[in-house]
């Protein structure tokens, strides 16, 4: 089954230097224990006229929310481009559990901890929920619609410059300030005007901040979020993984970790088993008839839901889901393929996902170094059950539990994050 790309969709964008509003980092401490001063929140924003009557309603509704800036205001609070731990300690530790892995760190680099780059939590966030149940291309244009809410002097399509964590994006306070009603008009559902809405009181009154964030630990991180409307267990994994880049993150909601995961202990012990890794088919033109073609559904897409979430529907579970739907989100539905990882702010090109392995890589993962120790399967999980899950013999849809994905990375703590990164580059394989 192919992994779909979507939004993530959590983690930060390339930075590119503010025009006219200043941002302040969050100096990422060695300890998660330490206290740190809240920084100030950022100011309203004077609106600029516009023809847009949409646009024009939701300044009207929402006053301090405008596409001019206060220079004198300070940004928001941005977690720090610093990694926390060293990638390169990580990977030793991997190969020294599989030796593997020492090949496939040469072949493709670990970008998310690789390419640093600054994180606007409340935005990340936002992009995350929008972004549930539609592809990353249709979330992408409503993501750009909502911030063009606050700002009507945005282009009408999104821009490279838009994906910048320093870009402009409304403050928590000027999404409570704004009507719902003008809200479902950029293509939200009535259910996510909710979710954003929970979100952006709790980064308003302090119950969330990008201090608190950074400071609390994994398990902290996941209770502090998973009491936010429309954020579960899965959002919170990618949150943590590729936008605060945690270190020891494993996902077990993500299907395509799950398939990931089985293959590459299948091909450890059993070489012999077979699945086809394709390399990318057709020429150059096609290719690109193949993205303007995504492109234009995408847009019909997203028109859908400005359409119908504009009107009284209530049924924003219309269109298929990219992920499994979170458990406090109100989704609804049987699990779906879970290889929505975020790249950028949510919706943006996946430019965090590694790239597909090509058929190469079987010499790679059936390699078998004497001198390398081959740990065993944990109890209840055999070669025989592992090729049953990928032929479909799957338990409540999921090709491995929660606590069999515990058990078969147990070794590479405490860096599983970065052993699980790779894992997205078997879920394309043709099993």
């Amino acid at each position: 089954m192919p992994i779909t790309r979507s939004t993530t969709r959590l983690a930060s964008t390339q930075v590119t230097p503010p025009v006219s509003t200043e941002t302040s980092d969050v100096a990422a401490p060695r300890k998660r224990k330490s206290k740190l001063d809240s920084q100030p929140q950022t100011k309203g924003k004077k609106s600029r006229p516009s023809t847009d009557s949409v646009t024009a309603t939701a300044v009207a509704e929402a006053p301090t929310a405008a596409g001019s800036t206060d220079v004198s205001a300070p940004g928001p609070t941005l977690v720090p481009a610093v990694l926390t731990f060293s990638l390169d300690e990580a990977k030793a530790h991997l190969i020294r559990t599989d030796d593997r892995f020492e090949d496939i760190f040469n072949r493709v680099e670990c970008k998310p901890f690789l390419h640093l780059e600054r994180v606007h939590p409340f935005r990340a966030l936002v992009s995350s929920i929008l972004g549930q149940q539609i592809s990353w291309m249709a979330a992408r244009t409503i993501n750009h619609r909502f911030i063009r809410l606050f700002d009507p002097s945005l282009p009408e399509k999104p821009t490279d410059d838009s994906k910048s964590s320093t870009s402009f994006f409304p403050t928590p306070e000027q999404v409570l300030k704004t009507d719902p009603a003008t809200l479902r008009t950029a293509g939200l559902s009535g259910r996510k005007v909710e979710y954003v809405r929970d979100l952006a009181v709790r980064f308003s009154d302090g119950r969330l901040s990008t201090e608190k964030l950074i400071q609390a630990s994994d398990e902290e991180l996941s209770q502090m979020l998973i009491e936010v409307k429309g954020i579960g267990r899965w959002t919170v994994d990618m949150f943590a993984m590729f936008s605060l880049r945690r270190p020891d993150i494993l996902p077990v909601g993500d299907l395509g970790v799950q398939r990931g995961l089985v293959r590459w202990f299948l091909s450890r012990h059993s070489p012999s088993h077979s699945y086809t890794i394709s390399p990318e088919k057709g020429s150059s033109e096609k290719k690109v008839k193949k993205v303007k073609s995504k492109k234009e559904t995408a847009k019909k897409e997203a028109t859908k839901l400005v359409s119908q979430n504009s009107s009284d529907s209530e049924d924003d579970e219309a269109l298929p889901s990219f992920h499994q739907g979170d458990t406090n989100s109100g989704e609804s539905g049987p699990a779906q393929d879970t290889s929505s990882v975020p790249a950028g702010t949510i919706g943006e090109e996946v430019a965090s996902l590694p790239p597909t392995f090509t058929p190469s890589i079987k010499k790679a993962l059936n390699k078998s170094d004497p001198s390398t120790p081959v740990l065993p399967l944990p109890e209840g999980l055999t070669v025989a059950v592992l090729k049953s899950r990928l032929d479909g013999k799957k338990i409540k849809g999921a090709f491995l539990t929660p606590k069999e994905m515990e058990d078969l990375t147990n070794a590479w703590r405490p860096y599983r994050s970065v052993g699980i990164y790779y894992m997205w580059s078997l879920a394309d394989a043709d099993a």
